[in-house]
């Protein structure tokens, strides 16, 4: 039996969480929520009090995934993380489906889950940078890119699975928020750094 590692990253507010939950489902799948992952495991060095976050133990997390990686007995595993690129182990993954949504829909969606402004403008930033895309591309291969904008889950899924099912269809360097908010004007009110 092949195992076959999904990893599945992008900013707070893409919708990883919820497509990977039902990935994990449509594929039979493991799931690794690396938030949870790293509360269970106690692999935290602290708190940044400034930024709003907590301060992973990111060589501890990188060897304990892939022990767990490595144990499980599922065919299929789903990791699911804004990290989950950088602290996987690269010869353990198969796929990295890195999720896209336009800023402007993103921000709607931070400000309805209550981010403060300093965290909504830093997560703009990181997916108006591309920032979890050129994370991925530098640590992985098979890297895919999905923009799930004005999409439902059930479609942004099916986009994966087909992605899985014929590697040509796994594309990146398609999305360009920074000239979509220059075209339209926009980028000062969206990257605030």
């Amino acid at each position: 039996m092949q195992k076959q590692v999904i990893l599945i990253t992008g900013t707070p507010c893409v919708g990883k969480t919820t497509t990977s939950k039902l990935l994990t489902e449509k594929l039979s799948a493991e799931y690794i929520n690396l938030t949870e992952y790293v509360k269970v495991n106690n692999l935290t060095l602290g708190e940044d009090k400034q930024r709003q976050t907590t301060i992973v133990n990111e060589k501890a997390l990188t060897e304990k995934l892939a022990e767990t990686i490595v144990q499980l007995e599922k065919e299929n595993i789903v990791v699911d993380g804004h990290f989950a690129a950088s602290v996987t182990p690269a010869d353990l993954v198969d796929y990295v489906f890195v999720l896209r949504r336009n800023p402007k829909e993103l921000k709607q969606l931070m400000l309805k889950s209550g981010f403060s402004e300093s965290k909504i403008y830093e997560n703009l930033a990181a997916e108006i940078l591309d920032t979890c895309l050129v994370e991925a591309l530098q640590t992985q291969k098979n890297v895919c890119e999905i923009d799930v904008t004005g999409k439902n889950v059930e479609n942004v899924v099916k986009e994966i699975v087909d992605a899985l099912d014929n590697p040509k269809k796994c594309v990146s360097g398609f999305v360009d928020w920074l000239g979509l908010l220059e075209n339209e004007g926009l980028t000062d009110e969206y990257l605030k750094i």
